[in-house]
């Protein structure tokens, strides 16, 4: 099946208020470009370095999105570009990109990993601890960063119901949060292997790349 097919396939079955984030990290531009003549216009990165060669030579009309961990001392490479940064788990990451958004005088969109699945390799913050980011006035300082969600993984596991738990208790918190945060409009979960339980759940963006793109080459 060709990218072009697949993006179709897949986009038939995604209700229309649910965004597809095509992830396309190790993934060459070529692939990308073909994407791209489908008509996909979100690409998902994990490293800094890969999406910033790819924005250099790709059309500019496309909306990049960080969606890997996040070393905070790389964040200055992306900033006068990326779209959305999924998975911001620590405070001082956000001042950071904070800081590298105001000298190119801009606001960047950012979402709060929630952590939802079990095991110890996931990242994420406690639901307590974004309570206290989103009500501290050091947050409320930061002029260059706006909040506009939560994300999540679930676990790597078979147990369906599991999953469903994991990503139903991540949209009952966003859910929570809403009444006080009306810049709220993403929650972001669910990828290759699970973006239809994820949808069911009230996910409204969808992180996708081998059911796009193919298997990964890690061995580059």
């Amino acid at each position: 099946m060709s990218i072009s097919q697949n993006l179709a396939d897949i986009k038939k079955t995604l209700p229309k208020e649910v965004t597809l984030v095509a992830v396309s990290k190790t993934k060459p531009v070529s692939d990308l470009q073909e994407a791209y003549d489908a008509g996909q216009r979100i690409f998902g990165e994990n490293k800094i370095q890969e999406m910033v060669e790819k924005y250099d030579v790709l059309p500019k009309d496309i909306s990049w999105h960080m969606i890997g961990h996040l070393q905070s001392n790389k964040v200055k490479y992306m900033a006068h570009f990326v779209d959305l940064i999924h998975g911001v788990d620590k405070f001082s990451t956000l001042k950071e990109i904070n800081k590298q958004a105001k000298k190119h005088n801009r606001i960047i969109n950012c979402l709060l990993q929630l952590k939802i699945a079990e095991e110890d390799s996931k990242f994420g913050l406690s639901a307590e601890k974004i309570k206290d980011i989103l009500s501290s006035d050091d947050y409320k300082n930061l002029e260059n960063i706006k909040i506009v969600g939560l994300m999540g993984m679930a676990s790597f596991v078979e147990d369906e119901n599991q999953i469903k738990q994991e990503f139903s208790s991540l949209k009952t918190f966003y859910d929570e949060l809403k009444p006080t945060q009306p810049q709220f409009n993403t929650v972001s979960m669910g990828m290759s292997g699970d973006y239809e339980l994820a949808i069911e759940q009230g996910s409204n963006m969808v992180r996708v790349g081998s059911a796009i793109f193919g298997n990964r080459n890690y061995n580059k």
